[in-house]
């Protein structure tokens, strides 16, 4: 129980966002089962959920076994027939699943690794239909260097902060970080408009990790990521950026 409740605590925050967005475009097209693109799905962690829901899901991943691992997930769950899984990289999106073939793509943790963010969000942009969003998550450059400093990485945290790539040290397991200014500019540079930002894991990785040992506090803790996510005071300090965009032109 203490285990799920603490994935729980990190994750409910972007499947709320998600499952928004989601709502947003079947209202939209007046289709509940909806083409969702997982670019960088890896094993299935969202995947898998959004098939149980009744959406039709293909993940594109770089990795063999990270699809390996969410076929057998799918079959483990009894989703197999919703979901395709295919090797390749998110800026190639177009050519491995066909232009305006997604009513929802998703994005998550995808931009902090790849070579060049502006062509995978352009890849993006290339399979959304007239209709559809993108669900993006990165990790933010603040937040880092907040973290650093309060574990006593003093010079780590200057570094977050004047690193162009938002980088607190050589020992950082993270090729890139983003601010709110820069993170909207690359939208708009793949001509994509950015319809909410709001912040993931404000509060969750400051508090001690034991409140999601208590039920009761880990709600209570949930429901305080919930109201504070829109807030641009304490946006600054998430761990992570969610970003509902679209391409301009739809």
């Amino acid at each position: 129980m203490a285990e799920r409740l603490r994935r729980s605590v990190r994750t409910a925050g972007a499947w709320d966002l998600l499952s928004a967005a989601l709502a947003e475009v079947a209202s939209a097209t007046g289709r509940d089962s909806l083409d969702v693109l997982d670019a960088g799905g890896g094993t299935g962690g969202f995947a898998v959920p959004l098939a149980e829901e009744g959406h039709r899901v293909t993940v594109v991943d770089p990795s063999p076994d990270a699809l390996a691992a969410l076929e057998r997930r799918a079959a483990d769950a009894g989703v197999s027939d919703r979901i395709t899984a295919i090797q390749g990289d998110a800026a190639g999106l177009a050519d491995l699943v066909g232009p305006a073939s997604a009513d929802v793509v998703v994005c998550h943790g995808v931009l902090d690794v790849v070579d060049d963010p502006g062509d995978a969000l352009r890849g993006v942009s290339a399979v959304l239909r007239s209709h559809g969003l993108a669900s993006v998550l990165v990790a933010q450059r603040s937040a880092a260097a907040l973290a650093r400093a309060v574990a006593g990485h003093v010079d780590d945290a200057r570094r977050a902060l004047s690193d162009p790539d938002g980088r607190w040290g050589d020992g950082d397991p993270l090729p890139r970080r983003f601010d709110e200014r820069a993170l909207i500019a690359l939208f708009e540079g793949a001509g994509m408009r950015v319809h909410g930002l709001h912040g993931v894991r404000i509060f969750a990785d400051l508090v001690p990790s034991s409140m999601a040992d208590e039920p009761a506090r880990a709600h209570a803790l949930l429901e305080l990521e919930a109201a504070a996510s829109q807030d641009p005071a304490l946006r600054v300090v998430a761990t992570q950026l969610h970003v509902v965009a679209y391409a301009e032109d739809r």
